[in-house]
Protein backbone atom coordinates (compact mmCIF):
# COMPACT_ATOMS: atom_id res chain seq x y z
CA UNK A 1 0.00 0.00 0.00
CA UNK A 2 1.74 3.40 -0.84
CA UNK A 3 2.24 6.04 1.53
CA UNK A 4 -1.28 8.22 -0.43
CA UNK A 5 -3.07 5.36 -0.22
CA UNK A 6 -2.32 4.80 3.59
CA UNK A 7 -2.69 7.73 4.39
CA UNK A 8 -6.56 8.21 2.83
CA UNK A 9 -6.68 4.96 4.73
CA UNK A 10 -6.30 6.82 7.90
CA UNK A 11 -8.12 9.60 7.29
CA UNK A 12 -10.86 7.94 6.25
CA UNK A 13 -11.25 5.58 9.04
CA UNK A 14 -10.85 9.17 11.41
CA UNK A 15 -13.76 11.35 9.91
CA UNK A 16 -15.86 7.94 9.60
CA UNK A 17 -15.47 7.19 13.45
CA UNK A 18 -15.55 10.99 14.28
CA UNK A 19 -18.67 11.77 12.98
CA UNK A 20 -20.23 8.28 13.99
CA UNK A 21 -18.99 9.63 18.08
CA UNK A 22 -20.26 12.80 17.47
CA UNK A 23 -23.78 11.69 16.48
CA UNK A 24 -23.93 9.20 19.58
CA UNK A 25 -22.86 12.14 21.79
CA UNK A 26 -25.93 14.32 20.13
CA UNK A 27 -28.14 11.67 20.25
CA UNK A 28 -27.17 10.22 23.68
CA UNK A 29 -27.61 13.88 25.35
CA UNK A 30 -30.43 13.23 28.30
CA UNK A 31 -31.21 16.39 27.96
CA UNK A 32 -32.22 17.14 24.41
CA UNK A 33 -35.91 15.30 25.12
CA UNK A 34 -38.55 13.61 22.87
CA UNK A 35 -39.93 14.17 19.87
CA UNK A 36 -39.59 16.96 17.84
CA UNK A 37 -38.29 18.89 20.80
CA UNK A 38 -35.23 16.23 20.48
CA UNK A 39 -34.30 17.15 17.02
CA UNK A 40 -34.35 21.12 17.67
CA UNK A 41 -32.04 20.26 21.10
CA UNK A 42 -30.19 18.47 18.67
CA UNK A 43 -29.53 20.58 16.03
CA UNK A 44 -28.79 23.49 18.66
CA UNK A 45 -25.85 21.13 20.10
CA UNK A 46 -22.38 21.19 17.81
CA UNK A 47 -22.03 17.53 17.98
CA UNK A 48 -24.64 17.06 15.36
CA UNK A 49 -23.26 19.53 13.07
CA UNK A 50 -19.39 18.38 13.79
CA UNK A 51 -20.67 14.79 12.74
CA UNK A 52 -22.21 16.29 9.38
CA UNK A 53 -19.00 18.14 8.87
CA UNK A 54 -16.59 14.81 9.74
CA UNK A 55 -18.98 12.99 6.86
CA UNK A 56 -19.41 16.09 4.56
CA UNK A 57 -14.92 15.42 5.04
CA UNK A 58 -15.26 11.82 4.86
CA UNK A 59 -17.21 11.13 1.77
CA UNK A 60 -13.92 12.96 0.26
CA UNK A 61 -11.44 11.41 1.27
CA UNK A 62 -13.90 8.32 0.59
CA UNK A 63 -13.96 9.23 -3.51
CA UNK A 64 -10.41 10.40 -3.21
CA UNK A 65 -9.37 6.85 -1.48
CA UNK A 66 -11.78 4.79 -4.12
CA UNK A 67 -9.78 6.94 -6.70
CA UNK A 68 -6.85 4.55 -6.10
CA UNK A 69 -7.73 1.17 -4.92
CA UNK A 70 -10.08 -1.08 -6.30
CA UNK A 71 -13.89 -0.93 -4.75
CA UNK A 72 -13.30 -4.63 -3.45
CA UNK A 73 -10.11 -3.61 -1.51
CA UNK A 74 -11.59 -0.33 -0.76
CA UNK A 75 -14.87 -1.77 1.16
CA UNK A 76 -13.11 -4.42 2.93
CA UNK A 77 -9.77 -1.82 4.33
CA UNK A 78 -13.06 0.14 5.39
CA UNK A 79 -14.09 -2.43 7.69
CA UNK A 80 -11.89 -1.29 10.36
CA UNK A 81 -14.36 1.58 10.53
CA UNK A 82 -16.77 -0.64 12.41
CA UNK A 83 -13.53 -1.57 14.78
CA UNK A 84 -12.44 1.67 15.21
CA UNK A 85 -16.52 3.26 16.02
CA UNK A 86 -16.65 -0.27 18.66
CA UNK A 87 -13.55 0.90 20.74
CA UNK A 88 -14.47 4.69 20.56
CA UNK A 89 -18.00 3.51 21.49
CA UNK A 90 -16.67 1.92 24.84
CA UNK A 91 -14.08 4.41 25.98
CA UNK A 92 -16.40 7.72 25.16
CA UNK A 93 -19.76 6.07 26.73
CA UNK A 94 -19.18 3.27 28.39
CA UNK A 95 -20.56 1.28 25.71
CA UNK A 96 -20.29 -3.02 26.44
CA UNK A 97 -17.79 -5.21 24.46
CA UNK A 98 -18.83 -8.77 25.23
CA UNK A 99 -16.89 -11.56 24.64
CA UNK A 100 -18.30 -12.25 21.42
CA UNK A 101 -17.71 -8.54 20.09
CA UNK A 102 -14.37 -8.44 20.92
CA UNK A 103 -13.63 -11.77 18.79
CA UNK A 104 -15.84 -10.06 16.01
CA UNK A 105 -13.14 -6.91 16.28
CA UNK A 106 -10.03 -9.62 16.15
CA UNK A 107 -11.20 -11.63 13.08
CA UNK A 108 -12.37 -7.95 11.13
CA UNK A 109 -8.88 -6.23 11.89
CA UNK A 110 -7.61 -9.71 10.88
CA UNK A 111 -9.29 -9.83 7.84
CA UNK A 112 -8.11 -5.80 7.10
CA UNK A 113 -4.61 -6.64 7.70
CA UNK A 114 -4.41 -9.48 5.27
CA UNK A 115 -6.13 -7.26 2.64
CA UNK A 116 -3.92 -4.25 2.87
CA UNK A 117 -0.96 -6.88 3.30
CA UNK A 118 -2.26 -8.32 -0.50
CA UNK A 119 -0.96 -5.21 -2.17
Amino acid sequence: MSALVATLWLINVSLDTGGQLAFKAAASDPRAGDGMARWRYMASRPWLWLGLLAYALHLLSWIAFLSLVDLSKGMLLASINMVAIMIGGRLLFREKLTPLRVVGILLVSAGVAIVGASG
